[in-house]
């Protein structure tokens, strides 16, 4: 079993800067594809970054692509979601995942979640 647990968000200006931090427990973190979600109010949760188990490959979703940068660090058992140039329509809950398998970006294929951690960028 693994356990989740996010941290860093909050409100911000646009044009703002927010660090996520999801630090993991549990299960050995290091052979797990770990992705960022989030889900805005009435909408469904969407895919925002992923990055491989095996070395620092990435894939972002279009709409963050350029201002946002994930990473991980194994010795921590941390990956972390740094966001620049907010957005008013960034503005979501932002869910931390796993998966023990190949790189993902479906929430259906993650197998563990966070609780999540609301960002908020005002206009």
């Amino acid at each position: 079993q693994v356990q989740l647990d996010e941290s860093g968000g909050g409100l911000v200006q646009a044009g703002g800067s927010l660090r996520l931090l999801c630090a993991a427990s549990g299960r050995t973190f290091s052979n797990a594809a770990l992705a960022w979600f989030r889900q805005a109010p009435g909408k469904e949760r969407e895919f925002v970054a992923v990055i491989r188990s095996s070395g620092p490959i990435t894939y972002y979703a279009d709409s963050v692509k350029g201002r946002f940068t994930i990473s991980r660090d194994n010795a921590k058992n941390t990956v972390y979601l740094q966001m620049n140039s907010l957005k008013p329509e960034d503005t979501a809950v932002y869910y931390c995942a796993a998966r023990y398998g190949p790189s993902y970006t479906s929430p259906q294929r993650s197998d563990y979640w966070g609780q999540g951690t609301q960002v908020t960028v005002s206009s």
